[in-house]
């Protein structure tokens, strides 16, 4: 396909995402350069080295499955692609992931110290993409908040250092303004009614749920490469592990196969509507 109908594609699919705009992300969305999801596509695309992808939200005592589950997707689709992806997160969820994806526990402490950790890893293992997915970010006054604006900083650490002293192309994925790299949308952000985060990424892509943003480029890139099928995300499947791993849904904090309240059947219908753009683009 021509880099005109891949465009048109990828503007199409962000449209998608955002399009119930329940935190604003629609609005947030109209401010970026169209076209983010195919420059992130054609990063992951070229990476075939060391992928590190930040992810991890933590709410009611444990994590919610929005994050995981998609880093978990992207996880699987770079190491097809012969790349070597490892998740890092706080150490809750690498202990309970590290038996089946190789994961990095993120340090805790001051912020020197926790440069000092990215650094020491990117020293020791340099990637060639970061990526971050429902991340918390810091917002203007150092500290992590929740949608509610509640300070979780406590139950997680600042993971800025990872992307600022990354030397590799950067993706972040976001859905309320409060995630790691949503710096990029500021102005937009100012606007909603939340502490935004403020760090910056080389592509912001934003969404009504993070998750769908990873599902989508894992279908838009097995479209790009005209496989015989985009939907090979089992999305139950990695919710449901999620849960059985102490995983809880963000909004409602019930241990469902569910993402940020919406009902079960949400994320497989966003990618069957996402399937539909991309096989009306193959058909014209």
């Amino acid at each position: 396909m021509t880099e005109e109908t891949a465009l048109a594609v990828s503007s199409a699919l962000e449209s998608l995402l955002v399009a119930n705009n329940h935190r604003g992300m629609q609005d947030v969305q109209s401010t970026l350069t169209p076209g983010y999801l195919l420059r992130a596509a054609h990063l992951i695309r070229r990476c075939t080295g060391r992928v590190y992808i930040l992810t991890g939200f933590p709410v009611a005592g444990t994590f919610e499955t929005d994050g995981p589950a998609g880093a978990m997707a992207l996880y699987q689709l770079l190491e097809q692609r012969g790349a070597q992806p490892a998740i890092l997160s706080d150490e809750s969820i690498t202990d309970v992931l590290s038996s089946n994806f190789r994961c990095v526990s993120l340090a805790r402490g001051t912020s020197s110290e926790i440069s000092s950790a990215a650094s020491s890893l990117y020293q020791r293992a340099a990637p060639d993409l970061v990526i971050s997915i429902e991340r918390p970010g810091t917002a203007a006054d150092g500290q992590c908040y929740n949608m509610a604006g509640d300070n979780i900083s406590a139950a997680c650490s600042a993971t800025e250092a990872y992307l600022e002293l990354a030397t590799c192309p950067t993706i972040a994925i976001g859905d309320g303004g409060n995630e790691l790299g949503m710096g990029n949308a500021q102005t937009a952000l100012a606007a909603l009614n939340i502490k935004p985060a403020i760090s910056f990424c080389d592509e912001l892509i934003v969404a009504d749920v993070s998750n769908w943003a990873a599902y989508a480029l894992h279908a838009f890139i097995q479209w790009l490469e005209n496989a015989p099928s985009y939907l090979t995300v089992d999305i139950h499947q990695l919710l449901a592990h999620l849960v059985a791993l102490g995983a809880v849904d963000g909004v409602s904090g019930l241990p469902t196969p569910t993402e940020d309240g919406f009902p079960a059947n949400a994320g497989p219908h966003f990618l069957e509507q996402a399937n539909t753009i991309l096989t009306r683009a193959v058909a014209a």
